[in-house]
């Protein structure tokens, strides 16, 4: 247990609240009212609609885990009893992509693999993805020692390139359709640095046996992290939130990403050429930068794909799959900027397509969802841009109002989480605020420039096109574009709350 994890850490974030709400003078809150009566109504209205969605997140996230899925995995669970007792259980196929990882964390993830291949209710094939001859034999030795001469699983290596993940799982899924999977079979996809639990093809089978309109699911996950403790605390804040967010989404039976890390799917749509075409070839046609082909986000791809062709996306919240996280820097902001550009990256340049799917086609809640990714990182950033102002134009006192008000709502919103986890951790209120005011500063940077992509693990990048002069057309335009954006979202916020007065026409 991380010492930020105890009661009397809480306790002493408890007394620091208190002490610092004491020592907002009254007259702090009174300037402000009787300075502008609009500055309150700006902050009601941000605050009733962040609110109220995070609300509603955490209300359906509970419906889901304890309502809906129970029923899910009762259907589930019975699907694959049928299938043992007719035996008639379908072919279960883990593919794994290793591209750079470290001897010890393969040898943790194919050893997990080959054990949920042995404990699988039928016959499994392994199809190893790999680059390096090294990791091939590591590989084969782990397949001989853990599975032996079992004749439910056996194993097949796919040798390629190190040219990225995306070419890694094209080539994977073609070998699997090679070998001509049935209707009824699965196929997970895990990555390099994913360590998955023993029962994992039994407790995921039934969904797609049950339902046949179920193309793909993803599960819980808890990160084992290599690095600062800051970093251990970030990521089980980052997967808690995870863990409600995919529960709420959860009941419209669309989550909103098919992790990379692991993802289960049906195997004819593995099998499909537009869906491997889709992850190994996926671009968009931008109006101002041009063809954008995408680097990373090969999870985004696939769940479009999913999405555009009307399947269904579950969450399993009662599985765990454990990932092993290294932050690409010692520096914590320097690593948030390069991990958030890569996550937000892969969001947007998706985005823009799966809200053209239109609310009728993808589900009303789905849609909004995907289109409140667009607005909630201007959202984040009204609070603070307000208060900046008001403690320039109105009075400074402001400023101690609002931290307070950002360490009593932040504190709130880590407690609720206790929804999602047995423990958090008395430094979630300011990692918190800093994901939403420093992560909505890289969304509304890279909204302007989504040809911006790079890999953490892997180093690679897009070769550029075009020549300097393109690419110094491209780059002044998105700059121009941010900067105005940011000139007319502060105009706004000075204008709700009453510091620029409203236009007046003269006749």
């Amino acid at each position: 247990m991380e010492a930020s994890e105890t009661w009397y850490a809480h306790l002493a974030l408890i007394l620091l609240i208190c002490g610092l709400t004491l020592a907002v003078p009254g007259e702090a809150l009174s300037s402000v009212w009787h300075a502008e009566a609009g500055v309150f109504l700006g902050l009601g209205i941000l605050a009733t609609w962040r609110y109220s969605w995070g609300i509603l997140h955490f209300v359906r996230a509970l419906i889901y885990r304890k309502i809906s899925f129970p029923r899910l995995r009762k259907a589930s669970d019975a699907a694959v009893d049928r299938g043992i007792s007719t035996g008639q259980v379908p072919h279960a196929y883990l593919l794994v992509t290793s591209f750079r990882v470290d001897a010890d964390t393969s040898a943790s993830v194919y050893r997990a693999t080959f054990e949920a291949a042995m404990a699988a209710p039928g016959k499994t094939t392994v199809v190893a993805s790999l680059v390096d001859v090294s990791d091939q034999r590591l590989v084969t030795a782990a397949y001989q020692r853990i599975c032996g001469a079992a004749t439910n699983v056996r194993m097949v290596i796919v040798r390629i390139k190190g040219t990225g993940k995306r070419d890694a799982l094209a080539n994977g899924f073609r070998a699997i359709a090679n070998a001509q999977p049935g209707p009824d079979d699965i196929v997970a996809v895990i990555d390099g640095d994913s360590v998955v639990p023993r029962d994992l093809v039994a407790k995921c089978l039934g969904f797609f046996l049950d339902n046949p309109k179920v193309g793909a699911l993803t599960t819980d996950e808890i990160s084992e992290v290599r690095g600062r403790a800051i970093f251990h605390i970030w990521y089980s804040l980052r997967f808690a939130q995870r863990n409600i967010l995919m529960a709420s989404n959860g009941l419209a039976r669309r989550v909103l990403t098919l992790t990379g890390r692991m993802s289960m799917f049906r195997a004819d749509v593995i099998c499909n050429p537009s869906f491997i075409n889709q992850v190994e070839q996926d671009f968009i046609d931008h109006w101002r930068i041009g063809r954008i082909k995408f680097l990373t986000g090969d999870d985004k791809s696939s769940w479009f794909w999913l999405l555009k062709n009307g399947y269904q996306m579950l969450y399993v919240p009662d599985l765990l799959v454990s990932t092993v996280e290294d932050p690409p820097s010692d520096k914590f902001l320097v690593a948030a900027a390069q991990l958030m550009t890569r996550w937000f990256g892969n969001m947007l340049r998706t985005n823009g397509r799966a809200l053209m799917l239109g609310p009728s086609r993808i589900g009303y809640f789905t849609w909004w969802a995907i289109f409140d990714q667009r607005i909630s990182m201007w959202t984040s950033l009204a609070g603070l841009v307000m208060v900046i102002l008001i403690g320039i134009f109105v009075t400074p006192l402001a400023f101690l109002g609002y931290v307070v008000w950002v360490l009593v709502t932040r504190y709130v919103l880590t407690l609720l989480l206790f929804q999602s986890r047995s423990r958090v951790s008395a430094l979630y209120p300011f990692l918190i605020y800093f994901n939403q005011i420093f992560g909505s500063m890289v969304k509304t940077y890279i909204f302007f420039r989504p040809n911006k992509q790079r890999w953490t693990r892997q180093k690679t990048t897009l070769a550029k096109s075009g020549g300097w002069l393109r690419g110094a057309f491209v780059t002044a335009t998105s700059t121009y574009m941010h900067g105005l954006a940011i000139a007319v979202f502060v105009t706004t916020v000075a204008w709700l709350i009453g510091l620029l007065p409203s236009p007046q026409l003269t006749f």
